[in-house]
C-alpha cells in the first residue's frame, strides 16, 4: 500500500492529476490536521525516499506546477480562515450538507467558527463527468464568493463553468433551508464563503 498518491489516482494523467487535486481541496476542508509526504505538495509520482532528493525537475511540467500552487492558496486559505481550523475536534465545527450521494460521487460540508460565526462550504465531485445544474443546499441566501475551486485553469484544471459567485435562493435541499444550482465540475473540489450579512427566514421543509 507504499507509493505516491498521484500514481494511486484512477485515468489517464489529467484525471490522475485532478483527482489529487480534489483529494487535497477536500482534506483541507475536513477537520484534523494535514500531512504529506515530501513531493507530495507537486504531485511526484514516484514514493519518497530518504536516501535521494525530491524530483524538483517535475515543476517544469504544468500539472506539477498547478498542484503546487493549488497547495499554496490551500495553505494561505488555511491559515486565513478560523472555520478550518478553530474547532476541529468539536462537532460545533462541522455540518455534513449531503452525505447520501454514494452512486453520484458527491458530497458536501460545512466548516464553522464558532466563535466567529463564520461559514465556509465544501462541495466535491469524485466523478469523472460534469454535474450541470447540480442542486447545492445552503444555509442563507444571497451571493456566495467562491474561494477555492481545483479545476481552476491556473491549478492546472480544465475551468469548467468557472464562476466568481454563486447565488442561493429559497429553495429548500439538502436539509437547508436555501440553495443554489451550480456547475459541479468532473473531479473537483470547491470552496465558497458563506455571506454573514444576510438572514433567511425561510424554513425547512419536513
Amino acid at each position: 500500500m507504499k507509493g505516491a498518491l498521484l500514481n494511486k489516482m484512477p485515468g489517464d494523467q489529467a484525471q490522475k492529476f485532478a483527482t489529487l487535486r480534489a483529494l487535497y481541496g477536500y482534506m483541507w476542508a475536513h477537520p484534523g490536521k494535514k500531512l504529506l509526504f515530501m513531493g507530495g505538495e507537486f504531485g511526484q509520482w514516484r514514493e519518497w525516499n530518504e536516501e535521494r532528493s525530491l524530483d524538483w525537475h517535475l515543476l517544469e511540467h504544468p500539472f506539477h506546477q498547478g498542484v503546487k500552487e493549488l497547495l499554496r492558496r490551500a495553505n494561505h486559505l488555511y491559515s486565513e480562515e478560523p472555520a478550518l481550523w478553530e474547532a476541529d475536534s468539536d462537532p460545533a465545527g462541522f455540518e455534513w450538507i449531503e452525505v447520501n450521494d454514494a452512486q453520484g460521487n458527491t458530497l458536501a460540508f460545512m466548516r464553522i467558527s464558532p466563535d466567529t460565526g463564520r461559514r465556509l462550504v465544501c462541495v466535491c465531485n469524485f466523478a469523472p463527468v460534469v454535474r450541470d445544474g447540480y442542486r447545492l443546499g445552503l444555509p442563507v441566501e444571497g451571493e456566495y464568493k467562491m474561494i477555492l475551486n481545483t479545476d481552476a485553469e491556473e491549478y492546472g484544471g480544465a475551468g469548467v463553468g468557472e464562476v466568481e459567485r454563486i447565488t442561493a435562493e429559497a429553495t429548500p435541499w439538502h436539509n437547508q433551508p436555501c440553495s443554489a444550482a451550480i456547475v459541479l465540475p468532473p473531479l473537483c473540489t470547491l470552496w465558497f464563503e458563506v455571506p454573514q450579512e444576510i438572514k433567511s427566514k425561510s424554513k425547512v421543509k419536513q
